[in-house]
Formats: structure tokens, sequence, C-alpha cells
């Protein structure tokens, strides 16, 4: 579990010190099938498919649910017990129950939406199979579709920026997305998408949890520091991902630029890959840990976890004031015994302007007055601090609720 902090309220910086030098490497709305979340994200193909291409195609699963976990999320977006997710989608206690028996969701049954009488079809755009946002949106759907006549399409996306472009395009009528790429996205600044094209359609429903920056290495690496990556060859996250956003800011912030190592793109599933095989030196992974696919990486695999700390970190705060202190908790991921001190952006639930009020209030009611069937995060997510960090402006239907 992520180690609760007290996490600071977003401060909206009117400039984006910093950003200049890696703002064109983020692709235009860049997607896949099933990518990183988040943040995760941010979710992630291997980021080739630009969103107004995006393709709506996952891996093909197997039906009872084993899924390869590849944003932060498992296959099936239910959660253990404890809150962690387990990497073969075979998940227990998840709160979702049949005559006693409990369900585990394959990742086509997230696809699967019937409505009741008077309710609607609601599209919900989460992240990739590997991260945190895919499984959680699988927990929203059963959530939502217990408590309200409406039900929920989750798909696998590109996550955050991929997300905010299909809620401007009214694609999406929810996404999971982190609240610094939202306030480039409302703003029109910090992207080189977002420069001067604000999307002022976007609105905030609530702040859910702070996704955790790693910065993984292979077991018998001598990166010791952010510094240490220069020349290095880097996996920042798919393309056009939160992720990539969040890795080459702190890059940046450590005095790495874009010419100072080999960057490749690729979703959490493929990084745990490389990192296995030796094909990078280091991957930026960014979700609620613990992050299925370093999870299922450490347990065959001997990794470490690059601290972020001292004054690069109080560096990379002061250029991105979004970004908090944070820490994973030493025996969160098999071999990593000691904290290791990182930082972290927040995830959020966002909509947008055209959904309509009741609805946007049901589905928001539904989540947080049940956010005790949650496994997924939840010690974090509440109606308490669901407007913490919030960097937009509110739909009136989660107005209507929080007020």
């Amino acid at each position: 579990m992520v180690r609760k902090i007290d996490r600071r309220h977003f401060i909206a910086a009117t400039g984006t010190t910093g950003f200049a030098a890696f703002a064109g490497c983020i692709g235009e709305d860049a997607t896949d099938g099933n990518g990183n979340g988040n943040g995760n994200g941010n979710g992630n193909g291997n980021g080739n498919a630009t969103e107004d291409e995006e393709t709506e195609e996952e891996t093909e699963e197997e039906a009872d649910g084993n899924e390869t976990a590849d944003d932060n999320e498992t296959g099936s977006g239910n959660g253990t017990g404890d809150g962690n997710e387990s990497e073969d989608g075979n998940e227990s206690e998840d709160g979702n129950e049949s005559d006693g028996e409990e369900e585990e969701l394959s990742e086509d049954e997230f696809q699967d939406a019937e409505a009741e009488e008077g309710g609607e079809v609601l599209s919900w755009h989460a992240g990739g199979t590997g991260g945190t946002y895919f499984p959680l949106s699988g927990e929203f759907k059963s959530i939502v579709e217990a408590n309200t006549p409406h039900a929920l399409q989750v798909q696998s996306t590109g996550a955050s920026v991929a997300n905010v472009g299909a809620l401007e395009r009214e694609e999406a009528d929810f996404a999971l997305i982190q609240n610094d790429v939202a306030y480039f996205a409302f703003e029109g600044t910090g992207l080189e998408e977002f420069e001067g094209a604000a999307i002022e359609t976007i609105r905030g429903v609530a702040t859910l949890y702070p996704e955790t920056i790693h910065v993984i290495t292979p077991g018998d690496s001598d990166v010791e520091s952010l510094e240490d990556l220069e020349g290095r060859t880097i996996n920042t996250g798919d393309l056009g991902s939160g992720t990539q956003v969040n890795a080459l800011q702190i890059l940046e912030s450590a005095g790495i630029g874009e010419g100072d190592f080999d960057e490749e793109n690729a979703d959490f599933a493929t990084a745990a890959d490389q990192i296995r095989d030796g094909d990078v030196d280091a991957a930026f992974v960014v979700g609620g840990a613990p992050v299925g696919a370093v999870e299922e990486l450490a347990t065959t695999d001997e990794i470490g976890l690059v601290e972020v700390s001292g004054d690069v970190r109080e560096t990379i705060k002061e250029d991105a004031q979004w970004m908090a202190d944070d820490t994973v908790s030493g025996g969160t991921y098999d071999g990593i015994d000691d904290d290791v001190e990182t930082v972290s952006v927040q995830a959020m639930i966002a909509t947008h302007e055209g959904v309509d009020e009741g609805i946007v209030e049901a589905v928001t009611e539904a989540i947080f007055e049940n956010t005790g069937d949650l496994t997924i995060e939840s010690d974090n997510i509440s109606a308490d601090s669901a407007q913490d960090g919030m960097p937009i402006d509110l739909h009136p239907g989660a107005e209507a609720y929080f007020e």
C-alpha cells in the first residue's frame, strides 16, 4: 500500500519552468490499446497510434480473467483484499459478489455495459491494463452499476493526455487523468499540444490518490541517482502519456535534457520486459503502489528503485508545483526492503461540460458513498479528500454532491 501522506493543495502555476525542453517530445494525443495510465497513466499498445486514430483493440485475454499486467493496472480490475492488485488478474475480496461467490471481470467484460431502464451507457476511459487506472475503473464500474441505473463501458487507453483528447471530442463521458495534465489542458500551457489550445470544456469530478513516481532499474544496475541516468537508455512511458510528461519533467529538473539520453516509449508491461531483458537502463512507471507490472517483475527478477530525494527533489517540486513528497514503503515490492523516497502527482476523475448534471451527481454519489467496496487505493479515496489538489473547475453535478 502507498504510505498515507499529507497532500499539498494544488498550486496554479503561472509559469512552466522546465517544460520547454521536453514539450516537443510528447505525441499528439498518442495512445494505444493497453497503455499507461498514470497514470498513470498514467495507460497505453506501444503508443504509436494517435488519439484521432485511437483503436479500441485490446489484448486478447482468456475468459477466466488471467491477463498480462501492462499503467500500473492489472487486467481484471479487482484488487486483492489489502488493495494490492495481482498481476495475473486473479484477485479476491473485491466486494463484487453474486450469490455469495466472488466475481472477476475479464478485460472484455470491462466493455460489457447494459443500462437499466432510465439509465445510460457511459463511456469511461481508464488507462493501460498493467497499471492502476484500469483495475480501479473496473471497481468503479461494479459500484456504479450496483447503485445507479447507469452502466459504465470501461476502455483501456493511453491514459492522461489521450483521455483529455477523448473528453474534448466527447468520445468519453468520464476519464481518469493526472491532475497536472488536467491543469495543462484547461489552461492551454505546459505541453506542446495544449499550448494556445486550452480545452476549456473539461471539468473535474474528484481527486483520488497519489500516483507515485517509480524509477525502476535492473537489480545489478550501477544507477544510484537520477543524475546517473545521463547517457543511458530510458523508457519514459507510452508516447503522450502522463508518465512521459512526468519523466521528462523530472529528468529536466535533474539536469538531463532531451539530447542527454536515449528515449524509449512503451507501456508498463513492455517496460518491465525491457528491464528484465536488459534493453533499457531505467524505466519510469507512475501509479499507485504497488503497480501490477512492477510487482510482477519483482517476483521474478531483482529490481532497483532510484531514490528521488534531497536537493533534486526540491528542484522538481519548484519546477512542477503539483508534485509532492512521497515514499515507496519497504516491502511493497519483493527485494526492496527499505523505504525509497520519491515524488507523486495525483489521480483524478474528469468529465466534460456536456455530460448531464444528474448523471455526474449520481455517478459521483455512488462512488463516494460506497468507498468501502473498493479494494484498490481504498485508504486514499474518500469524499473528505476528493477536492485536494483539484486543478480545474468542478462539473455542476460534482458540486451538487460535494457541497
